[in-house]
């Protein structure tokens, strides 16, 4: 195509050539002012002014990997939302949840979705699970000015290796730190203000071959006690009826468990813990 008629078009040459397989490169050439990275970084530390979310928990099973987050955002010591979504599917086979400066998050949240999907139009393949990870860590590597003066983003991430072999869990889980390190988990993990408690109760009540409902009631339980000792992550709310947003992800996919069956498996935690307190 010439340059009169790429002109005419309104398309930069950035449009037109085939920068590669990631979206995030391609828009550090077309745009990259809408890159989270390349922004004016503040110069004066701001973790306190915007709201955070708080704790993701994710733990492996017979069979797949769960991702479940609660639904609070602070903002210091103030209650910024009390219904945030913090755990979201990042494609068919993989979920992400996001800890740390909240509006930064959920716009690397939605470029990450558009990076796997941009990856699967131009190759015509999906990403392997490895692959995935290490694209999240090159965008989370990108937010490191912004993370020094308190905006930081440390997600979780998890799904199911389609290439895993024979006999190896499918269910897999990375970590990272603010530079951008990727760490893959061994069974289960949290992030997030509330992350050791999370992890205490995990301790206890995680085994390799739970099975999907039991992993489920593990990771509600590890939520439930996080937010006991941990201000900034919200218990379940039947008043308000909010819950924690719980993603499996397995054979078929990754696939959000409705409020109803978490209500019913937070309910039983909190009616066992109320029965136990009552033979105190």
């Amino acid at each position: 195509m010439s340059e009169y008629s790429a002109g005419r078009s309104g398309f930069t040459p950035a449009y037109l050539d085939r920068v590669g397989s990631s979206f995030t490169d391609f828009l550090a050439v077309a745009a990259p002012d809408l890159l989270p990275g390349r922004r004016p970084v503040p110069q004066i530390p701001v973790g306190n002014v915007t709201p955070h979310g708080t704790t993701i928990v994710s733990v492996t099973y017979d069979g797949g990997v769960l991702m479940g987050g609660d639904r609070r955002a602070t903002m210091g010591n103030l209650i910024s939302s009390r219904d945030i979504e913090k755990v979201y599917p990042a494609d068919a086979w993989s979920v992400i949840g996001i800890a740390g400066a909240a509006g930064i998050a959920i716009e690397m949240v939605r470029l990450y979705q558009v990076e796997l999907e941009h990856y699967e139009k131009i190759e015509g393949l999906t990403l392997s699970l490895d692959g995935k990870a290490n694209r999240l860590a090159q965008m989370i590597r990108g937010n490191l000015g912004a993370a020094l003066q308190g905006l930081a983003v440390v997600p979780l991430f998890a799904g199911f290796d389609l290439d895993a072999a024979p006999g190896a869990a499918p269910g897999r889980i990375f970590s990272y730190d603010v530079t951008g390190g990727n760490y893959e988990e061994r069974g289960y993990s949290a992030v997030g203000s509330g992350s050791l408690f999370a992890r205490n109760s995990l301790k206890k009540t995680w085994r390799p071959d739970l099975d999907g409902d039991a992993a489920t009631r593990s990771l509600v339980e590890a939520l439930y006690d996080a937010a006991d000792d941990d201000s900034a992550t919200g218990g379940p709310d039947p008043v308000r009826r909010l819950y924690p947003i719980v993603y499996r992800v397995d054979a078929e996919g990754a696939v959000r468990l409705g409020d109803d069956e978490i209500a019913a498996v937070a309910t039983g935690i909190i009616d066992e813990r109320s029965a136990a307190d009552g033979q105190g």
